[in-house]
């Protein structure tokens, strides 16, 4: 299987850093310093399994990017990349679709581990058994690694169908942040637990019939969240 990770990064310096370090831990890197070179290039190469994106971009920023791959590719796993540290963008990163954010400067193991876990996630694991998991009005395939809620395909990133698969194999049981994070992300995860909360935001947002009112993932105040059923 590909090892393919875009980068795109208009500074070339950072780029380059990115690239030396990829390249070492065993993955081919397609490079891009603007937004419509890297959605081109990510035509030309459909078997890229993660993307690193900037922020702040001449032309299309990388917010628009993420936007526009995942109108089209929810399998594949995006990181942003950002100099500035504001929750907002973390946020606003989070909310159009990323996985997961780095803020520079970052080392390259912490570089290197956060598009590990993201590439296990996005397809580079062994297969999953076999399998339906069935919780009205929700069917979860695992072999397909796809979710329907009555009949119709809800669009999940490869992150979003991992955190669905943990709830719905542990209906009614509290589950903590930490044990989200270590579970999705990995237990060599360098990140912040606020990734978790972002995500189940975005996750209520696609399957609540309301999602300031929800009614099947529940909050446990405090702790973590707990499948409603």
């Amino acid at each position: 299987m590909a090892r393919k990770v875009l980068v795109l990064e208009d500074e070339s310096s950072i780029r380059g850093f990115i690239v030396i370090n990829l390249t070492r831990a065993g993955y081919e890197v397609i490079e891009s310093e603007s937004g419509e070179e890297a959605l081109e290039k990510l035509r030309d190469n459909p078997d890229v399994r993660v993307a690193l994106l900037d922020i702040m971009l001449p032309g299309i920023d990388g917010f628009e990017v993420c936007r526009r791959i995942r109108a089209t590719n929810t399998r594949i796993g995006i990181i942003m990349l950002t100099a500035r540290s504001q929750e907002m963008d973390k946020v606003t990163g989070l909310m159009t679709g990323a996985d997961d954010y780095v803020t520079k400067p970052f080392s390259p193991a912490e570089l290197t581990a956060r598009v590990d876990a993201l590439f296990r996630r996005a397809g580079g694991a062994a297969p999953e058994q076999v399998g339906e998991i069935l919780q009205e009005p929700f069917l979860l395939n695992t072999r397909n690694r796809t979710l329907e809620k009555n009949g119709q395909r809800v669009k999940l990133t490869q992150v979003e169908y991992s955190i669905m698969k943990m709830f719905m194999e542990n209906p009614g049981k509290a589950l903590s942040r930490e044990e989200i994070l270590d579970t999705v992300w990995g237990r060599d995860y360098f990140g912040e637990l606020k990734i978790v909360d972002v995500n189940i935001r975005r996750l209520r947002l696609k399957i609540e019939d309301n999602a300031q009112n929800p009614t099947f993932i529940n909050t446990v105040w405090g702790y973590g969240y707990k499948w409603g059923f």
